[in-house]
């Protein structure tokens, strides 16, 4: 088990976690290192819990069944893990916004670990005839990608511009594509361009979209993107903010960014509804999931990689 305190993050030996009523235990069998997991290790989001053991993208075993699931059954364990389910915002539909809402990795012990344990109801059953290690990036990258996108508002076939090129942007273009939109891609990264390209994209450039853009979603969390982001919007246009972390924004100019009804939104978690349809999207649509895998003992190797953008696709630790 991997937790911290300041980074890098060390390993410590703890017992295997008990599961309370109405828990599965799980034995970890990959586990996706999300720029969440960065975030938490590099101080940009709040401690909510000290020497939290990261990771919210776990493959796992079931040890200890409950909640209808059974031993030995494949399970995945999520970013989302707890929300009260009486508030307005649950009662609505709208979990994600729920003001008790608890997350594997920053709550609750996390993934870089042998062991987990997820509360049966936020379990998700996974689609067969994936790896493990493909398995994993799809239950943050994948699942906050197609939230994103929902929350683009992507017209039929319309255009739409993706900045940034990793774990969660490659899974998002290729729902995309099979929804028939035109993806342009904007990425520093080479090889991420040619990944782009050879999973459908229009086009994948270095610096601006060739065409007005009908919506976008920024993956980077990079607040200077914004404004070029929005003035590539054409007219009704909406900007969908992916990441639970961005830089500051530059000051926008009104004409020039928000003018003609364009519009920005930001991306907070998601649903268990999100999971279930994006996973039942991933059964019968065949996703290619670029992975870079590292083993655990790597796993500040892997955040030191993703932190340098050395990582094309899905960093994952396999057990």
């Amino acid at each position: 088990m991997l937790s911290w305190q300041t980074t890098p993050l060390r390993p410590v030996d703890v017992p295997v976690p008990s599961p309370a009523p109405g828990e599965l235990l799980v034995r970890v069998l990959a586990c996706g290192v999300c720029r969440t997991d960065l975030h938490v290790v590099d101080g940009d989001l709040p401690v909510h819990r000290p020497s939290v053991v990261p990771g919210h993208q776990v493959v796992g075993e079931v040890v200890v069944a409950s909640g209808g699931f059974v031993v030995g059954e494949r399970v995945g364990i999520a970013w989302l893990r707890h929300t009260c389910g009486s508030c307005r915002f649950c009662l609505r539909g709208a979990e994600n916004l729920c003001p008790s809402s608890l997350y594997t990795g920053w709550d609750a012990d996390g993934g870089y670990a042998s062991y987990a344990v997820v509360p049966a109801a936020y379990a998700l059953r996974l689609p067969t005839g994936y790896s493990n290690e493909s398995l994993a990036p799809l239950l943050c990258a994948g699942i906050i990608g197609y939230r994103a996108l929902k929350r683009a508002e992507v017209p039929d076939g319309g255009r739409l511009g993706i900045y940034g090129f990793g774990g969660s942007a490659h899974l998002a273009a290729q729902v995309a594509v099979a929804r028939g939109y035109e993806v342009h891609v904007v990425t520093r990264s080479a090889a991420a361009r040619d990944l782009a390209l050879s999973l459908g994209a229009a086009s994948a450039s270095a610096d601006v979209p060739p065409v007005p853009l009908d919506s976008a979603v920024l993956f980077a969390p990079v607040g200077t993107l914004v404004p070029p982001a929005l003035e590539a919007l054409d007219r009704g246009g909406t900007l969908a903010i992916a990441g639970i972390h961005l830089s500051d924004v530059p000051v926008l100019s009104y004409e020039r960014h928000l003018f003609q009804e364009r519009q920005v939104r930001s991306v907070t978690a998601n649903t268990r509804a999100d999971a279930a349809e994006f996973l039942s999207f991933c059964a019968s649509h065949r996703l290619s999931v670029a992975v870079q895998p590292y083993a655990l003992s790597e796993a500040n190797l892997a955040l030191s990689d993703l932190r340098a953008g050395r990582v094309t696709g899905a960093a994952v630790l396999v057990a």
